[in-house]
């Protein structure tokens, strides 16, 4: 286990939450997001994690309250740290953004697509002010590249160890 800057002891698990409609991908608007399914996401998630000696607890709502009762989960279980990508909620829950600020721990925002370059009302993100980083439009690569700046911000080190 390891401590946080608030010494207090987290455990070896990010929560990685993933909002409404994010269930459709691989099939919701290619054009947009992708041929990728959130099964995808979950494995990159899994195996990049794993380099760190994380694991990444992977789920999915459509409803905002659940996705607070995951938040407020993680602060139960003392996650290290969680990767959201809260989709439409992003932009309209401030309940998502005051439980992720209450919770106080590191927190960094995804969205698959560069929602800077899209319509105009996406341009404004809740969970983004809760967050200490976000990336938009590098597809699901996102989740690799959000986990890596996760680990450096709790201070893990990928694994030495060469892959079979």
């Amino acid at each position: 286990m390891a401590k946080t800057s608030t010494d207090r002891t987290t455990t070896d698990t990010i929560y990685v939450l993933n909002g409404p409609n994010l269930n459709l991908l691989g099939t919701r608007e290619p054009e947009t997001y992708g041929h990728a399914t959130l099964a995808d996401v979950e494995r990159l998630c899994a195996e990049t994690a794993a380099q760190f000696g994380l694991k990444a607890d992977c789920r999915q709502s459509n409803r905002e309250g659940e996705l607070i009762d995951f938040v407020h989960e993680a602060h139960a279980r003392k996650a290290c740290g969680i990767i959201i990508n809260a989709g439409g909620y992003s932009h309209t829950s401030i309940a998502l953004h005051d439980a992720l600020a209450a919770v106080k721990i590191p927190t960094v925002e995804v969205h698959i697509s560069n929602i800077h370059a899209r319509e105009s009302f996406r341009h404004h993100s809740f969970t983004a002010m809760a967050a200490f980083a976000t990336l938009a439009g590098f597809g699901i690569d996102g989740y690799r590249l959000a986990i890596n700046g996760l680990a450096a911000r709790i201070g893990r080190k990928a694994s030495t160890k060469a892959k079979a």
